[in-house]
């Protein structure tokens, strides 16, 4: 055999012998081990996004603001209808509607032609100015009563004709009253004033903070209820305030009290019969060891000045002071 024949046939052989071994499925050879430090991403992952302040990640929606479905007059309406505050049976001081006072609320006044409809302001109050919708078909003035620290602005309101409705700005040096007047054949009402719960408040709070003795001392401050009603004459002693606090009343009247005589306090029953109470003198208060619905203040003879005080809801405001002011 020449030397050329013996190389091809071992090379036939190799080739043979390969194939053989791919068929009969043998173990490749390990592939070599490359260091993790000498390997290459060819593709790196890209780092997950952090989300930032103010930052939006994904897709951004563009949201327009909703659009009001009613016309902007009606809106109007209803805020004012809302504003609203009616005449109530427990608000009627003998012929006086008392409201309690609200900053931006709509007060009602009915009146009749031929009569006058007094509003009475804070004792005190001083008069800044009076603005009416309709100034010829309504007559508007304003007055006084008392003198120095009692002197009370009046404001008479009297329409000439009934059907008539307009409106009325009271500017004063510590508040401002919007009132809704409307006029009817007959019915007016006689007089209407406010009662003051959150100055009322103001008042207990600063009383109390002079230390425990200079009203009682076992007020407190989370049981006041403001729910009494302050009618009649006006004395100089006549009082600014009354609240309870589930279990006494008191009653705080101007810091002058104390320079002349102190009327005495009677309770009037629900037989109409009055009746003499227990109550102490603490600075300018009195304090009542008992509730009552109906009260009164008398003092001189000929005439004699008789002021009233009366609840005008029964059931207290919850939750405290926090309930008076919504918190």
């Amino acid at each position: 055999m020449s030397v050329r024949k013996h190389v091809l046939l071992s090379s036939s052989v190799a080739v043979l012998l390969g194939g053989c071994v791919a068929t009969t499925g043998a173990a490749a050879p390990p592939t070599p081990l490359v260091p993790a430090s000498l390997q290459r991403d060819p593709a790196p992952a890209s780092p997950a996004p952090v989300a930032q302040g103010g930052v939006v990640i994904g897709p951004q929606l563009h949201i327009q603001p909703a659009r009001e479905v009613e016309p902007a007059t009606t809106r109007v309406d209803v805020a004012n209808h809302l504003a609203l505050r009616e005449p109530t049976s427990a608000g009627y001081i003998n012929a006086a509607q008392i409201y309690p006072f609200s900053d931006s609320a709509l007060y009602r006044l009915y009146a009749a032609p031929g009569q006058v409809t007094d509003i009475a302001l804070e004792p005190g109050e001083t008069l800044s100015a009076i603005s009416a919708g309709d100034t010829v078909r309504w007559a508007v003035g304003d007055t006084a009563s008392g003198a120095g620290p009692t002197r009370q602005v009046h404001v008479m309101v009297k329409p000439f004709a009934a059907g008539l409705t307009t409106n009325l700005v009271i500017l004063t040096d510590k508040r401002a009253y919007h009132l809704q007047l409307a006029s009817t054949e007959r019915t007016a009402m006689a007089a209407l004033s406010w009662s003051y719960p959150q100055e009322a408040l103001i008042a207990a709070r600063a009383a109390t903070e002079q230390g425990p003795s200079s009203i009682d001392a076992g007020l407190q401050l989370d049981e006041l209820k403001f729910r009494y009603a302050i009618g009649g004459d006006n004395p100089p002693w006549k009082p600014v305030h009354v609240f309870d606090d589930g279990k006494k009343v008191y009653i705080q009247f101007p810091e002058q009290i104390d320079r002349g005589e102190a009327p005495p306090l009677f309770v009037v029953g629900s037989d109409g019969q009055s009746e003499l109470v227990n109550y102490r003198m603490r600075g300018n208060f009195y304090v009542v060891d008992r509730l009552f619905s109906r009260a009164e203040l008398r003092l001189g003879r000929d005439p004699q000045q008789v002021v009233r005080i009366t609840r005008s809801e029964d059931k207290p405001h919850k939750g405290g002071l926090s309930g008076l002011f919504g918190g």
